[in-house]
């Protein structure tokens, strides 16, 4: 895939977190410039310093994707700088808290549907336009298994990743004839800050015994690591998934087979 990314301009939001930072070392590695994007400035500013070889092909942008003026800021900052805009990975969101539907904070709720749903449809909203001048780009969501599935005690996280799903298809064949290809990856447990907050929210006590029961439940008995849902975003922006649109795709190690 090196051919395919070379001077490439891709867009990575929640660039710093586990599995933004890896889709952000493999497509640097694989020749693209990459627009570095994360509300959270020193976790940003941290993981640049980690990316240092490939200082000439990247930039940072501190922005909160649910804010329009951050979101036209990140788009215009691109074009005015690259000219374009070829790969977007819509990934930046939220796990909120912990707890039964009856008991689910509001102001939680609204959080993580602004960030995780909002936030998506925002992303969509700007970068599709631009690629809907080029006629072509592709874009991958992060949605999850909680948005194939039910989520006991995560209400407002399971109906965002069901939006992200919809949200994937109605703009996949909206955008198709227009030669934008969008699709979305659903990973199930992975090694990332965020799961370590919800072992720990579901048992303080003892997160390892979550993450032993979490593990437990997939066909390969373990949890994904960043770099594997890394490498699928990254093959369905090639051109090697040319024909690949609309599709939700677990990245599970099994979870839902069982």
């Amino acid at each position: 895939m090196q051919k395919n990314f070379e001077e490439k301009i891709v867009i990575v939001t929640g660039a710093a977190g586990g599995i933004g930072f890896a889709a952000c070392q493999k497509f640097l590695s694989l020749g693209a410039r990459v627009v570095r994007v994360d509300m959270d400035q020193q976790a940003l500013e941290n993981t640049a310093k980690q990316l240092g070889q490939y200082d000439e092909r990247a930039i940072e942008i501190v922005a909160d994707m649910t804010l329009t003026d951050d979101v036209e800021k990140i788009v215009s900052t691109t074009v005015s700088t690259f000219g374009r805009i070829d790969c977007f990975f819509n990934n930046a969101g939220i796990e909120g808290v912990i707890q039964p539907i009856t008991q689910y904070p509001e102001e939680m709720f609204d959080k993580v549907i602004a960030v995780n749903v909002k936030g998506v449809w925002l992303g969509l909203k700007y970068v599709g336009e631009v690629m809907l001048k080029q006629h072509s780009g592709v874009i991958v969501n992060t949605a999850s298994t909680a948005g194939l599935g039910a989520t006991v005690d995560m209400v407002a996280y399971g109906a965002s990743k069901h939006a992200v799903v919809g949200m994937t298809k109605s703009a996949a064949v909206e955008w198709g004839p227009e030669g934008i290809r969008v699709n979305a990856v659903a990973p199930g447990p992975t090694e990332t800050r965020m799961m370590r907050s919800i072992e720990r929210q579901r048992n303080p006590d003892d997160p390892d015994d979550v993450h032993v029961q979490y593990a437990a439940r997939s066909a390969l008995k373990r949890y994904g690591d960043p770099e594997e849902i890394a490498d699928l975003v990254v093959y369905l922006c090639s051109d090697e998934a040319s024909y690949i649109t609309g599709t939700i795709i677990p990245v599970d190690g099994g979870r839902r087979a069982n």
